[in-house]
């Protein structure tokens, strides 16, 4: 008996189809490396950001330690004085010296024995009680007890004219006192630290209260940070 063999319906490859295979085969292959790539690029953006980390760490841990040392530290007490010496500026050099005017020894120095507490807190709100009559537009207000100069909108006026005999309401002969009182220790205690004869000392005028806030300047006078020589 003869074999006969059954040829079934065998569809022909569909071109298009085998091409989306190749295509999409490269695509995830394509996506893969992608992937790893993008993988690599953050490891070594993380280790360099730990890198800088670690330098800018070392920096700072074998940087001078005249710069990095804490001196005094707002919380501590000081019974006594601390100072630390500094050159002089060379440009005493350039001039005539005079004795008792030119320095002999420059440094800084901080107490807390100059001023109690309660001065000090009294001495604020003398500043507060003036500075509340006016205020600068700007960033900057000053009010100088000597003078009678108040800093009120982009102007100065005088205290002691403006208001008459109405600022007696607002200071006292005491606040004048305390303040005449720690102008001369505070003169007092600079003459102690670099060896002055405290007689031939004398304070610069104008001496006034500072009030500084984020406000954008208005004036040049708000504009505090500039080097200029302040004139009476």
């Amino acid at each position: 008996m003869p074999l006969q063999l059954r040829r079934g319906n065998v569809k022909p490859a569909d071109s298009n189809s085998v091409e989306k295979k190749i295509k999409r085969g490269n695509a995830q292959r394509q996506g893969s490396w992608f992937r790893r790539l993008r993988g690599w690029l953050l490891l070594g953006l993380l280790l360099g950001l730990l890198l800088l980390s670690a330098g800018l760490a070392w920096l700072y841990s074998s940087s001078d330690d005249d710069i990095t040392e804490v001196w005094v530290r707002q919380s501590q007490l000081l019974q006594e004085k601390k100072f630390f010496e500094v050159p002089c500026s060379e440009d005493y050099e350039n001039y005539q010296r005079y004795p008792g005017c030119t320095p002999q020894k420059c440094g800084r120095a901080v107490t807390d024995t100059v001023v109690t507490r309660e001065e000090a807190e009294r001495i604020r709100r003398i500043a507060e009680r003036g500075l509340a009559l006016g205020g600068s537009d700007g960033g900057a207000s000053i009010l100088d007890l000597h003078s009678g100069a108040l800093s009120r909108g982009q102007h100065f006026v005088n205290i002691y004219r403006y208001f008459g005999d109405q600022i007696k309401d607002v200071f006292s002969e005491e606040d004048f006192q305390l303040y005449r009182t720690m102008r001369q220790r505070i003169q007092e205690a600079v003459a102690r630290t670099f060896g002055l004869d405290v007689s031939r000392l004398y304070l610069t005028k104008p001496t006034f209260f500072s009030r500084m806030n984020g406000t954008e300047a208005k004036t040049p006078h708000d504009e505090y940070w500039h080097p200029h020589i302040d004139k009476v």
